[in-house]
């Protein structure tokens, strides 16, 4: 008895929904934490070898613009976490051995509209991760440019190469925030890790946001075939119910006519 409610329970599981689920998961947790650590570094980095200071009063520059970044990622990781419980849940609700488990349920409208509603919601989400993939992907460009500036000054002797942060749009054309290879916060900018920290964070956080895309692909595959079965499922429950009807009459016409053989027999 307990290995059959073994098999049960494990035959109750959307394993589908539960790897989209890892997925997620996963791709949000390396999005968040390495993002935001990312970003620290950045901070970091701007202050120590560009020497750039916060703006004083609400003039938003890019250590403010940095900050919402931050909680952006607080939301994200929020948001994301209640959003795969939730797919977890309609995932466990359309698998068809809880229904065998639970005995027969009657499919409603509403339940068709929660799993189209899901299928529209993380369509969007996935759209949405694909530009936060193409965002993530800007700040590892400039950190590889910035890394293939430090290889190139030590295999090159005597190079004067230059990265000047507007033509980042970091700072404004009116600003001149650049290191040169012939300076000495860019020599220990070079050989410090923390640049060699903060690039490899931002590219395990865009592979986190690669990861979350194929996650909402993923789901978007699910959450199609859940709503094919539920739609199969309520079509099979108005043919047995219009089965059972016809069954019932054709039961109740015989009775009926059992009974007035019977009286005339009398």
């Amino acid at each position: 008895g307990c290995f059959e409610c073994c098999i049960k329970c494990l035959g109750g599981i959307p394993y589908a929904s539960l790897i989209a689920t890892i997925l997620l998961y996963a791709g949000v947790a390396l999005f968040c934490g390495c993002g935001h650590e990312a970003l620290s570094g950045t901070v970091n980095i701007l202050q120590t070898y560009f020497e750039m200071t916060r703006a004083a009063g609400d003039v938003i520059d890019v250590f403010n613009m940095i900050d919402i970044f931050k909680y952006v990622i607080y939301g994200v990781a929020a948001a994301f976490f209640v959003y795969g419980i939730l797919l977890m849940v309609e995932g466990f609700f359309t698998t068809g051995a809880i229904k065998d488990l639970y005995g027969d349920f009657k499919i409603t409208t509403c339940g068709r509209c929660v799993s189209a509603w899901f299928i529209m919601l993380t369509y969007i989400f996935m759209l949405a991760w694909l530009g936060v993939t193409a965002f993530t992907s800007l700040p590892v460009y400039m950190y590889f440019n910035l890394w293939t500036i430090c290889r190139n000054a030590t295999i090159v002797d005597g190079a004067n190469l230059c990265l000047d942060l507007r033509q980042y749009g970091i700072v404004t054309i009116g600003e001149e925030k650049k290191v040169c290879t012939t300076s000495e916060s860019f020599i220990k900018m070079c050989d410090s890790n923390e640049l060699n920290m903060t690039f490899h964070l931002f590219i395990v956080a865009l592979a986190g946001a690669g990861a979350a895309v194929i996650a909402m692909v993923h789901y978007l595959m699910v959450l199609s075939a859940n709503w094919a079965y539920v739609k199969d499922a309520c079509r099979m429950q108005k043919y047995e119910d219009i089965k059972s009807k016809e069954e019932q009459e054709l039961h109740d016409i015989h009775s009926t006519r059992s009974k007035e053989r019977l009286n005339a027999y009398t």
